[in-house]
């Protein structure tokens, strides 16, 4: 009877117990073993990544981060085309090894996936027709009945406008390739984005000038997104830390944000 007893309780025991991590490094083994660096881009998000429409090749600050990368691993880079609504889903999926593009830390994604260490810190701020930069320098001037807000769907974009906007119209546009041209064309009033993208921007559209982008409505750090693998989080923070202190970094960012 009270061997009965002592296995019912041990098989109560591991019950209860948590579900262990993953094997470390096991995603590092895979990279090494496969030879190939799967890198995922949503290849709308200038100057991070963006995906040519001739040739379908992705261009921008993380693709070239991303080759690097991918020579510190001693493998080779492949570019995999995700999107904001379901970039948590395909990498818990496996469809890539890390998420690069100018991706903010979330506390939804970090239940989920490991962050580098920040690659840089941002915050959202509008960008507006040149002529309007005085009527939306404040969240109150944005939101007010007539004012047509125009939002990418599925990231912090959306999110920042939903928790902030309440009385002002939000229309979701389902391309950020061609979002700003809603704003150029008089179809939307502003959008709300991070500030080095409204800087970009302002500079790719000459009606469109980005509001007091210095002086952001909040701050959030980006950095590049993967699974729960502490061994390969750390290979990727050590060519993180290299690549600041040698430079590379700082002149790739002036290459394609400056």
């Amino acid at each position: 009877m009270r061997q009965i007893a002592f296995r019912l309780i041990l098989a109560l025991a591991f019950l209860v117990l948590p579900a262990l991590p993953a094997a470390a490094g096991e995603r590092l083994d895979a990279i090494e073993a496969a030879g190939t660096l799967r890198i995922g881009l949503t290849g709308d998000y200038k100057p991070f990544s963006a995906l040519e429409p001739g040739s379908g090749e992705f261009t921008g600050l993380d693709v070239e981060l991303g080759r690097s990368l991918a020579r510190a691993l001693g493998v080779r880079p492949v570019f995999v085309r995700t999107s904001w609504p379901t970039l948590s889903a395909d990498l818990e999926a496996g469809r890539f090894d890390i998420a690069m593009g100018g991706i903010s830390i979330t506390e939804a994604r970090a239940k989920i996936g490991l962050f580098s260490a920040p690659v840089l810190s941002d915050g959202k701020t509008p960008i507006t027709a040149c002529k309007n930069v005085s009527k939306f320098q404040t969240l109150d001037e944005i939101d007010r009945e007539g004012v047509r807000l125009v939002v990418n769907p599925g990231g912090t974009n959306e999110k920042f406008a939903r928790a902030h906007i309440r009385r002002a119209t939000i229309i979701v546009h389902p391309d950020n390739n061609t979002i700003f041209q809603e704003i150029v064309a008089g179809r939307a009033d502003l959008m709300i984005t991070d500030a080095i993208e409204t800087r970009l921007q302002a500079r790719l559209n000459p009606s469109l000038c980005a509001v007091h982008p210095d002086r952001p409505f909040d701050r959030a750090e980006k950095a590049y997104f993967m699974p729960k693998d502490e061994a390969l989080k750390t290979r990727v923070d050590g060519w993180l830390a290299e690549a600041k202190a040698s430079g590379e970094f700082a002149a790739a960012l002036k290459k394609w944000v400056e």
